[in-house]
């Protein structure tokens, strides 16, 4: 709905509304059913609707927002009982008023529907969703449950859990109705919990979802170098909480706690009885609801922290014990070390966050009613048994960390990886005697996974292996390639086995070097640069073996490869060393940043569309990376922090310094030189990859992270609007500073924006969220934000399923519109002087003025002393604008910066 009109009210009486659960019950048989039909039926912006659009529709479920007061009725869309896919409309009731409707209704229906009965049986669109993914599906399935338009099938060896196949009708580009099954299968591998629609005639895949959020590494993207210098900053810390304790169970944990982003921020610290009274009023280990303990290990009512070490994804691993006593006050880790040593501790902060985040958040609205992660919801509503499963040092993958969300009552999964990048070290191999001693570069094996699960060649240990050197020989047409059993046993046994790189696999040589007694094994790369243009350095080496090898195994190039074996050859007395001194993993359950973003992503996956639909993120724009960075930023801010600041994502696990950019193309700034983008930027659609199944081309825009970096900027920008008028608490639970008010505004506004929604109902979904909570007393400051990225009054969204055409607008609404009657007025009768700067002054040719925010559209005035204009043009206020004045007389003129809504002069010199 369109928030610069005047909203339509209805009264009608709720009762027991708030804690009613509808369980997809037919609208029109409901006690609200009559008053929602009217409201729809009366409303001018939703006349299109006819009455056989709106008679088939169901009370998907209601929550109620103790912080706004408002209950969120969700509705369903469907025909002849078969649910249209997210044709999901929500509404926002408050004193018993219909204040918020967002439509996403589908008009004409009857005239869309392809046909009304499958030709294809639920069973088969199972078999085909498996054979598009490569899955295994044995035999037939065994059905669970059945109803008219829905089949729940066991998961057998498909998928983790249960495949529910639901008759659907799915819209298609050109708006036609497509009967279609609907069904989700969890892969066992998780690394997709996918969301499928099949077409229910043809058995042709057509849409697909997945549940599993990915947060790798995106590929590089830039208008401009930064030039970014490390400064050494002395770590803040202090409590992000003001309460007393309530609960005495003695539980302390030593972490990395609040707002310390990562090690490299701040030092690790012992926490007691952390737990917040509201939140989890049992404490972090109860699942009964009984005062005491259930669990000693990080396993409670709100997360189940374990490590997930061989990626087997399942609820096998290990939990660190604190006793009876619930003490995690595990020894402070070592992180210059291999990554299995600090296992422990890495589990414990990730235990601590996930309750912190899960407490944090509760207070702001995402509690049991709207979908939130618990195995107990202690009677107060929602569906509970769906606490997140967060797995730390996963094995089944490195450079990222996922977050998988199903519906409300599905527990969720979280997998935090270990990160690295160039992984070369640089005195992991030494060679000594000879003409050729020294350090030599190298690589560790890769801890990747693979089609057969993750990677375990041994690397080098802390523990020196030190040998002499000898060329494998396997009598094969490249004997040193070790792709057969060694023929020079005898001579390799106690020895350090040097290998080219070369016709078989890793695994093989490896073994074949271990069979014929070697006890370590140097594998050179065999490519010559000279002759091959694809020739590649450094490669991880990576393979499966059952059991695991017992030694150790590096890789180097090619040239230092003919350094070995060149003096090998000449007998030189020549011994190897190899050692880990790394660089070693990073470890992601470190980088608090990286937890609060993957739980971030469960936050808005349950609170957008309502929490029993999990594909309402699934549009070109896909926010939800953005919502997750600025979820990162908000729990790691610091009283000293400023909005100028530069702020990255992941630059621990990244290996970077603290004022480093991360795994964005852009660090968060309110100053357009450091993070320039405003929503034009949505339509860069060049060229960075292909699509590794399709081959077709993959384009900037399309890509996941870029947008949500554009959306988060937004919203950065936003919060910094909120702390310049509210002030800055460091109270992440109970606090009233800009920075609580930002967050309650946030999570109220997921609520309220609607099924899959896009930059435009992100927006409108923040006013609307303001309405709820203050009576609309901020909406000039959000208008304000919003206009100066470009996502103002004018701007436009495009087409959902075209990348490149969205319209960027910098005007903010007319003051005088219903909507903003709470506010004072958009903006200062003058430019703050600290808004722009005029250079050189005096000036000879150029003139330029530079604004260190999007000021928004402007007419740039040169007038005369005798008050005549000289010169007029018009220009986007942004960064740098140039005004050419080499052909004006010298002498003094006065420049007038003319707005919408404000307007400044200033004095110039023309030499």
């Amino acid at each position: 709905m369109d928030l610069r009109l005047p909203l339509l009210f209805v009264t009608f009486f709720v009762f027991g509304l708030v804690n009613f659960s509808f369980g997809q019950e037919k609208l029109s048989e409901s006690a609200l059913g009559q008053q929602i039909l009217d409201y729809i039926k009366n409303n001018d912006k939703l006349n299109h609707l006819s009455g056989a659009d709106i008679s088939d529709i169901y009370l998907d479920r209601t929550s109620y927002s103790k912080q706004s007061g408002v209950t969120h009725v969700y509705l369903y869309q469907s025909y002849k009982g078969v649910k249209i896919y997210n044709a999901i409309s929500n509404l926002a009731i408050k004193n018993n008023e219909i204040f918020y409707f967002k439509n996403n209704f589908i008009s004409n229906i009857e005239d869309k529907v392809n046909v009304l009965s499958p030709s294809l049986k639920a069973v088969e669109a199972m078999q085909k969703t498996a054979t598009h993914f490569k899955m295994k599906m044995e035999g037939t399935p065994e059905e669970v449950s059945s109803s008219a338009f829905k089949k729940v099938f066991a998961a057998g060896d498909l998928s983790q859990e249960h495949v529910p196949v639901e008759l659907m009708y799915l819209k298609d580009k050109e708006g036609n109705l497509k009967l279609a099954w609907d069904l989700n299968i969890y892969t066992l591998d998780s690394k997709h919990w996918w969301s499928v629609r099949v077409d229910a005639l043809s058995g042709v895949i057509l849409d697909k979802d997945d549940w599993v959020i990915n947060c790798s590494f995106e590929g590089e993207h830039t208008h401009t170098n930064e030039n970014i210098t490390s400064v050494a900053r002395e770590a803040e810390t202090f409590n992000v909480f003001k309460k007393s304790s309530f609960l005495v169970d003695n539980s302390q944990y030593n972490v990395l706690p609040l707002p310390i982003e990562s090690p490299n921020h701040g030092s690790f610290q012992v926490v007691t009885e952390p737990a917040d009274p509201v939140a989890s009023p049992f404490g972090w280990h109860d699942t009964d609801g009984v005062v005491g303990a259930e669990h000693t290990d990080t396993r409670g009512n709100n997360v189940w922290a374990q490590d997930d070490l061989d990626g087997s994804n399942f609820t096998n691993g290990t939990s660190p014990d604190g006793t009876a006593s619930l003490n995690f006050n595990f020894p402070t880790p070592n992180l210059n070390q291999e990554a299995d040593n600090y296992l422990d501790a890495a589990t414990i902060n990730l235990f601590y966050h996930n309750n912190v985040v899960h407490d944090i958040f509760y207070h702001y609205g995402f509690d049991e009613l709207n979908g939130n992660f618990q195995e107990n919801n202690y009677g107060k509503g929602g569906d509970e048994g769906d606490s997140v499963v967060a797995q730390a040092q996963d094995g089944s993958g490195t450079n990222n960390a996922n977050f998988a969300t199903p519906p409300d009552g599905s527990a969720a999964r979280m997998q935090m990886f270990l990160w690295s990048r160039a992984v070369i070290a640089e005195d992991n191999l030494t060679i000594s005697g000879g003409t050729i001693a020294g350090n030599y570069n190298s690589v560790k094996p890769s801890r990747g996974n693979g089609a057969d699960g993750p990677g375990n060649i041994t690397g080098p240990s802390s523990t020196p292996v030190t040998g002499a050197l000898v060329i494998a020989d396997d009598g094969g047409v490249v004997p040193e390639e070790g792709c057969s059993p060694l023929i020079n046993s005898a001579n390799m046994a106690g020895k350090i086995a040097v290998i080219r790189r070369g016709s078989c696999n890793f695994t093989a040589k490896i073994q074949n070097a271990q069979d014929a007694g070697a006890i370590a094994v140097i594998v050179a790369n065999h490519n010559n640069p000279d002759s091959d243009p694809n020739y590649v350095p450094y490669v991880n080496m990576y393979g499966v073996t059952d059991p695991e090898f017992t030694i150790p195994s590096i890789f180097i190039n090619f040239d230092d490869g003919e350094t070995i074996i060149n003096a090998i050859r000449r007998r030189e007395r020549i011994t190897a060393t190899i050692v880990d001194n790394g660089p070693f993993f990073k470890d992601s359950s470190f980088d608090n940043g990286i937890i609060i973003h993957e739980y971030g992503h469960g936050i808005t996956t349950r609170l957008t569309g309502g929490a029993n639909n999990s594909s309402c993120l699934n549009n070109n724009f896909q926010m939800g990376e953005g919502w997750s960075d600025w979820f990162a930023l908000m729990l790691t801010m610091k009283p000293s922090d400023v909005g100028t600041d530069g702020r990255g994502i992941g630059t621990f696990a990244n290996g970077e310094e603290i004022d480093g950019r991360g795994i964005r193309t852009r660090r968060y700034s309110t100053d357009v030189a450091i993070n320039e983008y405003t929503f034009n930027e949505t339509n860069d659609d060049r060229v960075i990859g292909q699509d590794a199944d399709t081959g077709e081309d993959i384009k900037l825009n399309e890509s996941v992270h870029y947008n949500g970096t554009i959306w988060a900027t937004i919203l950065w920008d936003l919060t910094w609007a909120y702390i310049d008028k509210y002030g800055f608490d460091p109270d992440l639970y109970n606090g009233t500073g800009g920075n609580n008010k930002v967050m309650a505004l946030i999570i109220e506004s997921l609520k309220l924006q609607g099924c899959n929604p896009d930059f435009i109902d992100g927006r409108d979904g923040i006013l609307a969220a303001d309405t709820a909570l203050s009576g609309g007393v901020d909406q000039c400051l959000i208008w304000e934000v919003f206009a100066a990225r470009g996502l103002g009054v004018a701007a436009s969204r495009g087409e959902l399923n075209v990348f490149n055409d969205q319209v960027e607008d910098f005007t903010t609404p007319d003051p005088s519109d219903i909507s903003l009657a709470n506010c004072t007025t958009l903006s200062n009768d003058n430019f703050s002087a600290a808004d722009y700067n005029v250079f050189p002054n005096p000036a000879s040719n150029i003139l330029t003025i530079s604004s260190g925010r999007n000021l928004g559209g402007v007419t740039l005035e040169l007038v005369d002393i005798n008050g005549r204009i000289v010169l007029s043009q018009s220009a986007t206020l942004v960064r740098n604008v140039e005004i050419d004045i080499s052909g004006l007389q010298s002498g003094l003129y006065v420049l007038k910066i003319i707005g919408e809504y404000n307007s400044t002069n200033h004095k110039i010199i023309k030499e």
